[in-house]
């Protein structure tokens, strides 16, 4: 059967599989993204002065949020317990 005749549930030879990382290391390297990009943005002045003076401010809350999702993740609380 040809590819533009095939099923949309039946199984693909080719089909893609899910990346073996875990939560927990998505989250962490999420959350070093925004502190990377809190450092950038306190070190270029143009980037929190005048009308981007709330830049920063996004960057601490998205660390303290993703800190937060991290430690939730590696305690294994509801439905993150099946996130591993």
């Amino acid at each position: 059967m040809s590819e533009s005749h095939r099923h949309p549930d039946s199984p693909a030879s080719d089909e893609l599989q899910p990346l073996s990382l875990s939560s927990a290391t998505v989250t962490l390297w999420g959350t070093v993204a925004w502190l990377v990009a809190l450092v950038v943005t306190l070190v270029v002045p143009a980037l929190h002065q005048g009308d981007r003076h709330w830049w920063p401010w996004t960057c601490v809350a998205a660390i303290v949020l993703g800190l937060l999702g991290f430690s939730y993740v590696r305690r294994g609380r509801g439905n993150a317990a099946g996130a591993e």
